[in-house]
């Protein structure tokens, strides 16, 4: 009986196990197609013209494009504005091919931009981050050695392990050089040959750097930075399965961490006349982040250098009187919170210390000042409003007139879109230079006369137009974009959508990619991209889909995802930067937010008018900050996300680079570093994790995602992890075995979210 029965079942077992097979093989190949989506359509567009570089001589302009089977370069005349090609393709990509030890598609030259060099005849231009110099005539091309200084981790601690470039500095005059030997300052007279020493208090463990070495214009004095060396601290990489050997490879990095003792500059300066040394008061910078290298006035009365408080709570402006030493603040910027010290801008107006141009949020917006420098105080704000200063294109002393970028200042618009402008010194004639609704990127000729706008918008493929500069009227346009055959293929734009943050009224700004075969009758878990890092806005506002660099996520990653069954969004939550300075506060000792509450609140206002979004079901990727805010997405809000793939977290701020987490967390290492740390709270875990880490991450220690994966098994919580080998920071997004990672990623949240449906293969 039990024998027949069995026989019995086999036909059943075999049509439920051929099912089974069947199944898998139609979502494997699902999975296929949306991981080779991005290579399958990146071709597809044709005049998608990328922003216009002018020549130093503003003859011409030259811009990249796509064109059938990838892209070329143009190159327009400034006066007839006929185009032409800057060079022979096929003839570059033979010779820098020869270079590289690589076939290189002359459509696809592995270069965004390039220079003029020896006067047009021949050009630089940087491939995987090496310089090259090729020759327009021969077609020759060779490796540019670049002169470097001695490196900084992360700006702040000198490698000792590498000289510094001690090349003598001749004076404007040309009647000594300067140079440091042992450890001290020393002059030569160019005449003599005579060397005389002018410091004696230099050593091995507070010595004069000599790439802060600066001349005055009229040769009378020197500045120079004393310095005593910083915590060097060095993170050890094991390469289990390099390329060149069959043993592991060790790598050392210099890798300074927050509360690490950083390099304490002194500025000196010397008297060349008198042989006189003057160490500078530091009570107006007593406990440096970092100083900038003196930067002298053209008249040689004083120099100036930039302070950044540790903690980046202040930055001043030091002014330093070449006679007597004396100092003052030409300008002082506090911060209750903190000052991004990426967005300082100073212009010295004539250059000679009297006024200034200043970036300052000190009423709230990114705005432009007018500083009395000699007093220190503020003589005028120039520009003012709910809205933000972007960028400084141009400050113009003569004219006493500021080209600038800005965001947030058309009503009924994006306000993260950006547009150029021109104002007065005093602020009068506030000229808006740009019109269309979209993200402008202008590229100014050097006499000032014309631009170059290239605009977008998610949903409109980039215009190219030359304006006059003056009042911005057009002149010509140059490029349309022509994406009929990426329609065709099946792309759709993404969808902008608003909805009200965390206190009911601040508007927050996101994407919806939808599945190509959506239907709003069923029902589909959602997916968030997250990058949360305070240091910019991460929701595309351009046009081109597949990333204007390499790494970040792309739109066309997320309609990858979307096509196998999922509404996945983007959005920038409180935190972000380029709104306003209170906007910005929320991630101030407060990394683990993350803007969570905006986007919590985001997506239930999309589901309530959306249906479809079914938020039963929500998923969460991110990379960098944005793996971190993976992770902390399971370990805070567990009631909303249940499932993450986090790729190289900084997952503990206290194992991450020294500038970007006391930028956000301060200094010296307090509560809030604990507060967000994924190895401090990982036994909060609910839900399903995949973390996805390149072995070899020279960005983010690796041995954070290590400590996490510990931390983790002793709370005896269950996850997955997938290690790199060789692999680096961007591994699985624009590095390394791209279309494998890609794969485990969709799996993973087809196996956790239990998407039904989606494409079907072709």
């Amino acid at each position: 009986m039990l024998l027949t029965a069995l026989l019995a079942l086999l036909p059943l077992m075999t049509i439920t196990a051929g099912a089974d097979a069947a199944a898998a093989q139609t979502e494997r190949a699902r999975v296929e197609r949306s991981v080779h989506l991005r290579e399958n359509w990146k071709y597809l567009t044709r005049n998608v013209a990328f922003p216009a570089q002018w020549t130093d001589d503003g003859a011409a302009f030259v811009y990249r494009k796509t064109v059938e089977g990838g892209f070329a370069f143009v190159r327009v005349d400034d006066r007839t504005l006929e185009k032409s090609a800057p060079f022979d393709a096929a003839r570059l990509a033979e010779a820098l091919g020869k270079e590289t030890g690589e076939d290189i598609d002359p459509l696809r030259l592995p270069f965004d931009g390039f220079t003029y060099a020896d006067d047009g005849k021949a050009i630089e231009l940087r491939a995987d981050d090496t310089l090259y110099r090729c020759t327009l005539n021969a077609y020759v091309c060779a490796e540019k050695t670049e002169e470097d200084e001695r490196p900084r981790g992360f700006g702040v601690v000198r490698d000792l392990r590498v000289p510094a470039n001690n090349e003598p500095s001749p004076s404007p005059d040309e009647r000594f050089e300067a140079f440091v030997r042992d450890d001290n300052l020393a002059l030569r007279d160019l005449t003599t040959g005579d060397v005389v020493m002018l410091s004696r208090d230099g050593s091995p463990g507070n010595f004069y750097d000599p790439e802060t070495l600066r001349w005055s214009p009229d040769s009378s004095h020197i500045a120079i930075h004393r310095v005593r060396p910083g915590h060097a601290r060095y993170v050890t990489r094991v390469e289990a399965a390099p390329d060149t050997q069959v043993d592991p490879v060790v790598h050392k990095q210099l890798y300074p961490k927050p509360g690490d003792a950083v390099d304490i500059e002194q500025p000196v300066l010397f008297d060349i006349r008198s042989r006189r040394q003057i160490d500078v008061d530091n009570k107006l910078f007593p406990n440096p982040y970092r100083l900038s290298p003196p930067d002298w006035r053209k008249d040689s009365a004083s120099f100036a250098f930039d302070y950044d408080r540790r903690g980046h709570g202040q930055v001043r402006v030091i002014a330093v009187d070449a006679d007597t030493g004396g100092a003052h603040a030409a300008v002082t910027e506090d911060s209750d919170t903190f000052v991004y010290a990426d967005r300082r801008f100073r212009h010295d107006v004539g250059d000679l210390g009297e006024e200034m141009i200043w970036i300052s949020e000190r009423d709230g917006w990114r705005h432009l000042y007018l500083i009395d420098s000699r007093r220190g105080r503020v003589k005028r704000q120039i520009t003012k409003g709910d809205w933000i200063v972007r960028d400084v294109v141009k400050v113009d002393d003569d004219s006493r007139r500021i080209w600038f970028s800005a965001s947030g200042r058309r009503d009924g618009e994006d306000p993260y879109f950006v547009h150029y402008y021109r104002v007065n010194f005093d602020g009068s004639d506030l000229t808006r230079l740009t019109e269309a609704n979209a993200t402008h990127t202008v590229s100014f000729s050097p006499d000032m006369t014309r631009y170059v706008d290239v605009y977008s918008r998610v949903d409109l493929p980039n215009m190219m137009e030359v304006h006059d500069a003056e009042d911005g009227a057009l002149i010509a346009t140059m490029e349309t974009g022509d994406i009929s055959r990426l329609e065709t293929a099946g792309f759709r734009p993404p969808q902008p959508f608003t909805a009200k943050g965390r206190d009911g009224k601040t508007d927050i700004w996101g994407l919806v990619v939808r599945p190509r075969d959506y239907d709003p009758a069923r029902s589909y878990p959602v997916i968030e991209n997250i990058y949360a890092g305070p240091h910019d806005n991460f929701v595309p506002k351009r046009f081109w889909p597949f990333g204007y660099h390499s790494g970040g996520d792309k739109v066309i990653g997320m309609q990858a995802q979307a096509d196998l069954g999922f509404i996945v969004v983007q959005i920038d939550g409180m935190g972000t930067a380029n709104r306003s300075k209170v906007f910005h506060d929320v991630a101030w000792k407060n990394l683990d937010d993350s803007g969570f509450p905006d986007r919590i609140a985001w997506m239930r206002a999309l589901a309530k008018r959306e249906p479809a979004a079914d938020l039963s079901r929500v998923g969460i990727y991110g990379a960098s900050a944005g793996g971190q805010s993976a992770l902390n997405a399971l370990l805070f809000h567990p009631e909303f996300y249940t499932a993450a793939v986090a790729y190289a977290g900084c997952y503990d701020n206290r194992m991450d680079k020294i500038s970007w987490n006391e930028q956000w967390l301060g200094w010296p290492v307090d509560q809030s570093y604990l507060d967000a740390s994924g190895v401090v709270n990982a036994h909060r875990l609910q839900g399903d994790l995949l973390m996805i880490v390149g072995e070899q991450d020279s960005n983010v220690d690796p041995a954070s995602t290590l400590q996490v994966a510990d931390a983790l098994i002793e709370a005896d919580k269950d996850f997955e992890l997938l290690v790199v080998p060789g692999g680096e920071h961007s591994v699985g997004r624009s590095t390394g075995p791209i279309d494998y990672v890609q794969r485990r990623q969709f799996e993973f949240f087809l196996r956790k979210l239990s998407a039904p449906g989606g494409l079907a293969p072709d």
